[in-house]
């Protein structure tokens, strides 16, 4: 029976006690994921395409939907096979929580608000932000108090790491507060599945966006991936989730048959090509990275005038001087007025926004205002 390397003292270890009620622990953190702020405003945060008019474009809060559903039929799968020990739970609470950390605008605002940090020596991955989101942003800096397990997953789950198709558990229990990067692998089978499973819901769905936004059509997509792998969401999640679930069954590793590894390494080179580094994205990407990184420099000019002066951000003009007043104030006591935080507070701050709020503030601090010659 393959099941995972550690105790359950250690999985379902929070960072403060609390009273056990009838849920199970995993199923309890999926509760405190999808009622907290971070994780409903993933329905405003892009996938692939920002701030998108149409309804029926991906955003975060699907895509994270994808992940976890997908994770949880991987466990099943692997359960009925008979050689497995797997948890669900587990994997549906990492995958809810997995990208709650993300920055609006993808992985162009990840890069944009990293670029930010560098010049102090600090990161931004959307991994490790969303673990900061969970054991210390939210709840106005209390955190979730999420399981040790489900926090491991969340900052382990890098799908962007095609170089490994053989996923194990770490030998030993990763210290989550010391991890800078994305090279650890999670403490759990289920974290594995989590990774692969980001794989699967990804493709498919920026496929049919692509389409949707005539960046691409059907028969773009390479001959042998449409024959093998399928050109639709529902097609290229069950084949990569049944192909994961009957290479794995007889293993004590997580990983794609061969073939199919090799047609998702093709569909990922089509998917960067055709879409994530087409012209028409790249030209959006180019204007959002440096609006994004005008308000931050626009935040940090705020500070340097104002400190931790509440009062005087709230006799600010701008509605978006006057709301990082109230963040910086709702957060006192996490970032204890220390200005030395100053660029950690205003990377959580634009990280927290939406595509659709950002927009706003860089329309009201970027835009120049309309001059009244009537008065």
């Amino acid at each position: 029976m393959i099941k995972n390397p550690f105790s359950d003292e250690i999985y379902l270890k929070r960072t403060h006690a609390h009273t056990p009620d009838l849920r199970d622990e995993y199923f309890r953190d999926q509760t405190k994921i999808i009622h907290s702020l971070p994780f409903r405003r993933l329905k405003h945060k892009a996938q692939v395409f920002f701030a998108p008019k149409n309804d029926h474009i991906c955003t975060r809060i699907e895509h994270v939907l994808h992940v976890a559903t997908i994770a949880a039929t991987i466990c099943r799968g692997l359960n009925k096979s008979g050689n497995w020990q797997l948890s669900e739970d587990l994997a549906y609470a990492i995958g809810l929580g997995h990208d709650i950390g993300h920055a609006p605008f993808g992985h162009e605002g990840e890069r944009a608000i990293d670029a930010c940090l560098k010049p102090s020596g600090k990161r931004f991955l959307h991994e490790l932000n969303s673990y900061r989101v969970v054991e210390h942003i939210a709840n106005y800096g209390e955190g979730l108090n999420l399981t040790f397990a489900v926090k491991d997953g969340i900052i382990c789950h890098c799908g962007e790491d095609f170089a490994n198709n053989a996923l194990r558990p770490g030998q030993t229990p990763n210290d989550l507060e010391t991890i800078t990067g994305r090279t650890q692998m999670p403490s759990t089978y289920e974290g594995c599945i989590v990774r692969l499973a980001d794989k699967i819901a990804y493709f498919g769905r920026d496929i049919e966006d692509a389409i949707k936004a005539d960046l691409i059509t059907r028969a773009d997509i390479p001959q042998d991936v449409r024959k093998e792998i399928g050109t639709s969401n529902g097609e290229i999640i069950n084949t990569l989730t049944l192909d994961l679930i009957g290479h794995s069954k007889d293993k004590d590793f997580i990983g794609f048959s061969a073939d199919k590894f090799d047609l998702i390494s093709q569909l990922r080179d089509f998917n960067y090509q055709r879409i994530y580094c087409s012209e028409s994205m790249l030209r959006r990407k180019e204007i959002v990275s440096k609006c994004l990184r005008d308000v931050f420099d626009y935040f940090r000019a705020l500070f340097k005038q104002h400190g931790f002066d509440y009062e005087a951000y709230a006799r600010e003009p701008h509605q978006a001087a006057r709301g990082f007043g109230n963040y910086l104030k709702s957060m006192r006591g996490f970032y204890k007025e220390n200005a030395a935080e100053i660029d950690s507070a205003i990377a959580d701050y634009i990280a927290g926004m939406t595509d659709s709020f950002a927009l706003g503030v860089m329309e009201e601090v970027l835009l120049p205002t309309a001059v009244n010659f009537f008065n």
